[in-house]
């Protein structure tokens, strides 16, 4: 017979949760995901027994990166967020700035067509101007130097040259409104100088004149009109940020354009009377 075993007893437990006292080994049940149901001093306890078992360990190390993984999933970052709020205003930004690139040769479009509609009405003019002169030579010869300067203003507006530039060169510009604005004066004093001829006035001729005439100095005061509104709100964009800018690196030859300065009654076309 040996010698008495003064090793202390060592205990399992079916239950680590409940079991009490100190034990040196865990049941064969155990499962890693019972590791986190464990209060503390038998935490460690099971973290030795994983070791001891590293398939256990294995386990444990997959589950534990599967619920990372699903946590990840459900949560977002705040690294994630500010990208995505980021994103949201880039592309917010990339548009805005898509349509204020286009916006200036869009209001620069509106204000040329503005523009070939004042020189079509004022050319509409200009072609009624020999059937009046003739009309009015038949009946009052006498005011030769009223027909005459009316001619005369006549071939200088058709002969002020036009082209692209015009609009955007003042000295240009300038010449034009001054050649038709000497029309319009010839013009007038002619239709002052048919009031004394109550045969003129009753003339045929002179009736349809009279209503084409009308129809064209209401023509030219709404086409003068809709180019100073389209010259000014064009002006205003490549004068001013960030206007001033995209048109300086993507439209060059984008140049702020002429208007017409302001006359005495410009607002308001003459009064044809026959």
């Amino acid at each position: 017979m040996g010698p008495p075993d003064d090793r202390p007893e060592v205990r399992t437990c079916a239950d680590p949760v409940r079991c009490r006292g100190p034990y040196r080994a865990a049941p064969q049940s155990f499962k890693a995901e019972d590791a986190g149901t464990l209060p503390w001093r038998f935490r460690r306890l099971s973290l030795v027994f994983v070791i001891k078992r590293p398939s256990l360990g294995r386990q444990m190390g997959d589950d534990m990166g599967t619920t990372l993984t699903a946590g990840a999933g459900r949560r977002t970052s705040p690294a994630a967020r500010l990208f995505g709020v980021l994103s949201v205003i880039l592309v917010a930004a990339g548009l805005s700035g898509c349509g204020a690139v286009n916006r200036v040769p869009t209001l620069q479009e509106q204000a040329k067509s503005a523009w070939s509609e004042v020189q079509n009405q004022y050319q509409r003019r200009a072609d009624l101007i020999p059937n009046l002169v003739e009309t009015v030579k038949g009946y009052a010869q006498q005011e030769k130097d009223v027909l005459i300067g009316v001619t005369e203003a006549r071939a200088k507006a058709s002969s002020v040259k036009v082209d692209a530039s015009t609009v955007s060169d003042p000295q240009k510009f300038k010449e034009y409104q001054d050649a038709q604005n000497q029309l319009s004066g010839a013009l007038g004093r002619l239709l002052v100088t048919v009031e004394k001829y109550p045969d003129l006035k009753s003339n045929q001729n002179f009736l349809a004149l009279q209503s084409q005439l009308e129809g064209t100095e209401n023509r030219i005061a709404v086409a003068r009109r809709d180019y100073i509104t389209a010259v000014q709100a064009y002006n205003t964009e490549v004068r001013t940020i960030p206007g001033r800018w995209i048109a300086a690196i993507l439209y060059p030859d984008a140049k702020p354009m002429e208007t017409f300065t302001a006359t005495p009654n410009a607002d308001r076309p003459p009064n044809v009377k026959f």
